[in-house]
C-alpha cells in the first residue's frame, strides 16, 4: 500500500494468538462499505531494487544485501522452487525459522525480530540485532528473500521501527536470482 503513496497503514503488532490471548474483540459478519473512489499514486519505485541494481551494489562501499530466508536455503543446502542454491555474494543473513504443526505442516515463519507472541522486539533490541550484523543507518540496503514476505518484514522493520533512511526491496528475490545462469552465486 505504501508503494502505492497510501499514508494510513496500520500493522498488527502481534499475532492472532496474542489477540485472542488478550480477549480483543472479533466479529463473525462481513462489513459492507459504501462505494467510493480511490485514486493509488504513481508506484514508488525508489522502494524497489531490480536485478542490474543488485548486480551494481557489488563491491560497492555502503551497500549491504540483506538475506531473509532461512539459514539453510542461505547455505544452499536447500532450495526449494529455485534450480540453485545459495545467496548473493556478501548478503548478510537475518534468518528466518520454518514453524511447523505437530503433523509437520508448515504454520508460519518466526523471524528474528519479533518475541515468542508476534509482537516486535523493542527498539533496542532491534537496534543491537542489526548492528551486530554490521546493519547500520548509515549503508544503502537491500533486502531480498525467496519470494517478497519476510524481505518485506525487514524492510518495515528497518524503514518504520528503526528509520534507517536508504533502504529497498529486491522483489523478484531468490525466485529470480536462484534461476538464473549468469549471475555469482555463494555457498
Amino acid at each position: 500500500m505504501m508503494y502505492y503513496g497510501h499514508k494510513a497503514v496500520r500493522l498488527l503488532d502481534g499475532d492472532r494468538e496474542k489477540w485472542l490471548a488478550e480477549d480483543r474483540p472479533l466479529q463473525q459478519f462481513i462489513p459492507t462499505y459504501p462505494p467510493t473512489m480511490y485514486q493509488a499514486l504513481e508506484p514508488d519505485w525508489g522502494r524497489r531494487a531490480s536485478r542490474s541494481d543488485v548486480l551494481r551494489a557489488f563491491g560497492k562501499d555502503g551497500v549491504l544485501l540483506i538475506d531473509a530466508r532461512p539459514a539453510d536455503m542461505y547455505s544452499g543446502e536447500s532450495h526449494p522452487t529455485t534450480k540453485y542454491g545459495g545467496h548473493i555474494p556478501g548478503a548478510i543473513n537475518l534468518p528466518a525459522k520454518m514453524e511447523l504443526a505437530s503433523d509437520g505442516s508448515f504454520t508460519g515463519w518466526r523471524v528474528p525480530t519479533v518475541d515468542q507472541d508476534g509482537t516486535f522486539k523493542s527498539h533496542q533490541e532491534l537496534k543491537g540485532l542489526f548492528d551486530g550484523l554490521g546493519i547500520t543507518s548509515d549503508k544503502e540496503i537491500i533486502s531480498y528473500c525467496l519470494r517478497g514476505g519476510l524481505f518485506t518484514h525487514a524492510w518495515f522493520v528497518l524503514t518504520e521501527l528503526l528509520r534507517y533512511p536508504n533502504v529497498r526491496e529486491y522483489d523478484r528475490s531468490w525466485a529470480e536470482w536462484g534461476n538464473l545462469e549468469d549471475v555469482p552465486i555463494e555457498t
